[in-house]
């Protein structure tokens, strides 16, 4: 199923600049030594959302594309830019689908975070094979395969009263979310980039409150939009305080994150 990436997002963009966790700092450390950068390169960041990957790469490389459907996430991308003293990331609209709209460089790196699940993942590798380096590379980074992770002990909680107010399925825009059946690896292998090199971090991030219900509020299938009106958003708000807060009266949420970065470059 073809998305429409525009209306996923629109109106999480504040809430995902501010409580989506990015990425460690090894992971751009990482990039830097495998790829040589020396602020001389361009990279792409497509499917940027408010800037996640782009900013922090962008103090290592000449310039950044950050392409998204959704301007709502590029202003907020922006706005994060200015308060960072940021100014080498071009902020455009754009997607996966109409990249021969866009006036792309040769490009040494092209990263991609949660965004690639909703692209068409054969054809956009076919379509980045005519404008990566070729001693360049495509960069997927995830928060891992769900499977290997621990689940934190309050997401039972969090799914209960979600699917109370918003039912079973999960939702994405106006129709519903299926993962894809065929990972990641898998297409990438078969694709141009054929070889792939899986890199992963693990670290600790500590919420409180207000960031774990901030966090639910940047989901395409917990946004905002998908209330049916103010009132019913609040109460879903309202009962995840509640219940949050009797089960962890401490206030306090920490959880362990495992980053996995795929870095595909042709054999």
């Amino acid at each position: 199923m073809r998305y429409n990436p525009g209306k996923l997002f629109r109106s999480t963009a504040p809430y995902y600049a501010r409580y989506r966790s990015g990425y460690p700092p090894e992971f751009f450390d990482h990039l830097v030594t495998r790829f040589s950068l020396d602020g001389t390169q361009q990279v792409l960041d497509l499917g940027c959302g408010t800037g996640q990957i782009a900013l922090p790469l962008a103090t290592h490389v000449r310039h950044v594309l950050a392409v998204d459907p959704e301007p709502s996430m590029l202003a907020e991308g922006q706005r994060l830019a200015r308060d960072s003293d940021i100014d080498d990331v071009d902020w455009i609209v754009g997607d996966s689908y109409r990249l021969s709209e866009l006036d792309l460089p040769d490009l040494t790196l092209v990263t991609m975070g949660a965004a690639f699940h909703w692209m068409d993942r054969s054809a956009i590798l076919r379509d980045l094979d005519r404008r990566v380096l070729p001693t360049g590379a495509v960069v997927v980074v995830s928060g891992g395969i769900p499977e290997t992770l621990t689940p934190p002990p309050w997401i039972d909680t969090i799914t209960a009263i979600r699917t109370k107010y918003l039912g079973p399925q999960r939702r994405a825009g106006s129709s519903t979310y299926s993962h894809p059946d065929e990972g990641h690896v898998d297409v990438l292998r078969r694709s141009p980039f054929s070889h792939v090199e899986t890199v992963e971090w693990t670290w600790t991030l500590e919420r409180d409150l207000d960031s774990l219900i901030g966090l639910q509020f940047s989901y395409s299938f917990s946004a905002p939009a998908q209330f049916d009106n103010e009132e019913q958003r609040a109460a879903f708000e309202r009962d995840l305080r509640d219940a949050l807060t009797e089960q962890f009266p401490s206030g306090t949420f920490p959880e362990s994150i495992r980053t996995e970065a795929l870095i595909a470059t042709r054999p």
